[in-house]
């Protein structure tokens, strides 16, 4: 099993400093990776206590200049409310800035009023999102690139977008929808579930497993975890890898109230 934190970069205890220091502990104790999520704008009465939200790749670069090693996720980006060309150039640099750290997880969002704060069709998103992981493996990978779009505003004819990654970026899909499955099983190169109990991964994993049973494809999933029982966590650790769950993010119950030093601390213990 591979370990994972989410970062303090959300939620009313969220500061620069926080992020840094917890990245860096993160580092320190072996952790094999540090996790931001993403909402751009959001009803304030759906999140009462703290809307606070860091941009996630920005949060993410500012975690690879303070670390050397330790890898970095998002969990997940909501990439159908972002233009694909933008965001590929922008996780190429990080991708690139970070010597080739990045783990891309992407979903295709839930939050309705968020998608129509931004323009952005939500009953399309499904499509956008696989238009929009074509349109950015075409820029990351072509040059010149011509990309034919049919639901993304785009005109990409004989067109150059450098710099291209320097190794490949994996991409981690979220959701247990069948589309999202369908989807992960299709162009994924892992997949990132969400809190989902062992006893209702499991045939999702075993699905998985069928269609993928490449080594390079990763089973993981978010869990929450308050950082006070840690027999509660290995727990959790036994009954995930007994399902075939290779890697756990493990992310505070309440991101405003949780001790995240603890939770940090916790997971660190599982490497050795």
């Amino acid at each position: 099993m591979k370990y994972g934190i989410h970062l303090p970069h959300a939620g009313e205890q969220a500061t620069p400093a926080l992020i840094r220091r917890h990245a860096e502990r993160a580092e320190d104790l072996g952790i094999e990776d540090v996790w931001v999520s993403e909402h751009i704008i959001v009803p304030r009465d759906k999140f009462p206590r703290s809307p606070l939200f860091f941009d996630p790749v920005l949060s993410l670069t500012w975690a690879a200049a303070a670390t050397k090693r330790i890898k970095l996720g998002t969990s997940v980006l909501v990439l159908p409310m972002r233009h694909p060309l933008p965001l590929a150039k922008e996780l190429a640099t990080l991708h690139n800035f970070s010597d080739g750290r990045l783990i891309l997880g992407a979903g295709s969002g839930w939050l309705k009023e968020e998608f129509s704060a931004l323009g952005v069709p939500f009953e399309e998103r499904g499509r956008r999102l696989d238009e929009g992981v074509a349109m950015m493996r075409a820029v990351w990978s072509e040059d010149p690139v011509t990309f034919e779009s049919r639901y993304i505003t785009a005109e990409i004819k004989e067109m150059t977008m450098t710099p291209m990654p320097i190794s490949r970026i994996p991409l981690w899909f979220g959701g247990s929808s069948e589309p999202a499955l369908r989807r992960t099983i299709r162009i994924g190169d892992g997949w990132h579930g969400s809190e989902l109990p062992p006893d209702k991964a499991a045939p999702i994993v075993q699905r998985l497993r069928a269609a993928r049973p490449e080594a390079d494809f990763t089973v993981s999933m978010r869990v929450q975890w308050d950082g006070q029982d840690r027999g509660l966590l290995h727990a959790l650790v036994d009954d995930y890898a007994a399902i075939g769950v290779e890697h756990l993010l493990v992310a505070p119950k309440d991101r405003n109230l949780d001790d995240w030093e603890k939770v940090t601390d916790g997971v660190g213990s599982f490497v050795a």
